[in-house]
């Protein structure tokens, strides 16, 4: 049962990677950049993917914090200080601890859904990352056989260029020779 498991999940690991190989194939083919392709595409968001985003901004930010215990600091004062007489939320500030609470509570998964947004962008970005590499190996690989093909030629013209100037030189001394 285990096994079976892992070896399904190998198994589209290496779909997902085949399918990777092959984006970049059709795209030497197509002798065209891949991030192009990555960086030409702009994504749309929804209203309320966008506020999730501002939330997780402003939630884990400095000014977040200050603002934060700034407000207990007026809820205490009004609540001990100034309001004696009438109190609204007396100590030990029981709707205090339930606004406390219910921000947390709705701004954990607001927070969540903005990062699992990012975590889905950066697993793009990292697979970009991979299909530019691999075009540049391969790339690569392909310069180098380029350089070898002409080091190969290379050689054969000067071989070629030392034997003539070899029979130039035998023909020099075999005239010498005759004279």
């Amino acid at each position: 049962m285990v096994q079976n498991k892992f070896t399904e999940l190998l198994q589209s690991e290496d779909e997902h990677i085949r399918k990777l190989h092959q984006i970049v194939l059709e795209s030497l083919k197509e002798e065209e950049l891949i991030a192009s392709k990555i960086y030409g595409k702009e994504e749309r968001l929804s209203v309320a993917a966008r506020m999730s985003d501002k939330v997780a901004e402003f939630g884990g930010s400095w000014g977040f914090i200050v603002f934060f215990l700034v407000m207990i600091f007026i809820w205490i004062l009004l609540n001990v200080y100034f309001l004696k007489q009438k109190q609204f939320d007396p100590y030990p500030f029981i709707l205090l601890n339930l606004i406390l609470s219910c921000v947390a509570a709705l701004q954990a998964p607001i927070i969540m859904m903005s990062q699992n947004r990012k975590e889905i962008k950066d697993r793009m970005r990292s697979e970009n990352d991979y299909l530019i590499n691999l075009k540049a190996e391969i790339e690569i690989r392909n310069l180098h056989q380029k350089i070898d093909l002409l080091i190969v030629e290379q050689m054969k013209n000067l071989f070629e260029m030392q034997k003539v100037q070899m029979d130039v030189l035998i023909e020099i001394r075999t005239k010498q020779n005759k004279k």
